[in-house]
């Protein structure tokens, strides 16, 4: 664990190494039609397929159904990546394309493209800031923030950090919920996005109706419904593990540096070649904050020919991310995550 002193060095040392950062990554920018291809059908193909599989398998063991969906879950997160690719415009260098094939994927994935890819743009542009933090990010507080809560807003706020709540609850909320109604900005630049986000719910709710009537509603709702359960637990645990980890990064925006929150605020999440392939890189999170204009099938590329952006970064094993769950507030004085033991030492400090 680094001293605030040892953080500040770290901080001003990023600022002068990679103050070039732009150059760096700009080669790496460039989408690749073959590559995007390949993975659409690397992604879609092996989804339809198990979705069809796990359709028959009901009839032999429900068992074996929710086993493929747990296989097929991660084929859904890398259909989700490329939607959130095409939401960054990054998948494919045409505009069009990119808003066809993210339409495509949110058909599958059950998040409104356009909206969803609006908050999670405004996250990129405001990550690390602590007057941004409940858009696009799992809902945390300062540890003065929560100490200043009566009984209740504690009470609150430990239940919904609860891992039941924060990684089971939570997204069912999400999907459901948050990206049914409009949530966030209700001004008048967001009335665009806003109506996509009902045209998109309809075109979702179109597509299941003629799915259900056609396959069986019995079948099909068991089906879809377990396996975007799945997988929207996998998206709160990556988002979770690659902002919320202990060294992380959080300012007000007066002290808050870009360069500084992509490369310490974010993790790099170092999981074993298939789980890297099946989430779509997406653990390689510091390079993906820097340009969110790198496509997920180049960022791989881009970290191992520049090893002077991982430098700097917190790598966390999928062992060392388990530790992540204990974390519930940002210390501001410690600038880290803290846990509850940590808050009551820090409270008898005087420090909270």
């Amino acid at each position: 664990m680094s001293t605030n002193s040892e953080k500040v060095s770290i901080e001003t040392e990023i600022l002068e190494k990679l103050k070039n950062w732009k150059e760096i990554i700009a080669k790496y920018q460039v989408p690749d039609k073959k590559k995007a291809l390949l993975q659409i059908i690397t992604s879609f193909g092996p989804y339809v397929g198990l979705w069809v599989l796990m359709y028959f398998s009901m009839d032999w063991s429900i068992w074996i159904t929710i086993a493929l969906a747990v296989i097929n879950s991660f084929f859904l997160v890398r259909i989700f990546i490329i939607q959130h690719d095409c939401g960054h415009q990054s998948f494919f260098k045409s505009k069009r394309l990119n808003n066809l094939t993210g339409t495509l994927c949110s058909v599958f994935s059950s998040l409104p493209y356009k909206y969803w890819a609006k908050v999670h743009n405004h996250h990129h542009g405001h990550t690390g800031q602590l007057e941004e933090r409940d858009i696009g990010d799992i809902k945390f507080l300062t540890v003065n923030e929560y100490a200043s809560k009566g009984w209740g807003g504690k009470l609150q706020y430990r239940i919904f950090r609860n891992p039941l709540v924060t990684f089971i609850i939570s997204p069912i909320v999400y999907f459901t919920i948050s990206n049914r109604f409009t949530m966030f900005f209700k001004d008048k630049p967001w009335s665009k996005v806003k109506r996509s986000q009902v045209m998109n719910n309809l075109l979702i709710l179109i597509v299941y109706i003629g799915l259900g009537l056609l396959l069986g509603w019995k079948k099909f709702l068991f089906i879809q419904l377990v396996t975007i359960f799945i997988f929207s637990v996998i998206a709160f645990w990556f988002f979770y593990v690659q902002h919320q980890h202990e060294e992380g990064y959080q300012r007000w925006k007066k002290d808050w540096s870009f360069l500084v929150s992509a490369i310490r605020g974010s993790s790099y999440y170092k999981l074993p070649k298939i789980w890297q392939w099946l989430t779509g890189n997406i653990g390689i999170h510091h390079i993906h904050h820097l340009s969110s204009l790198v496509p997920n099938y180049n960022l791989e590329k881009c970290m191992k020919e520049n090893p002077i952006l991982s430098k700097y970064v917190t790598h966390l094993t999928f062992t060392e991310s388990l530790a992540t769950v204990k974390n519930k507030l940002w210390s501001e004085d410690l600038q880290k995550m803290v846990g509850w033991k940590e808050y009551r030492m820090l409270k008898q400090m005087g420090m909270a």
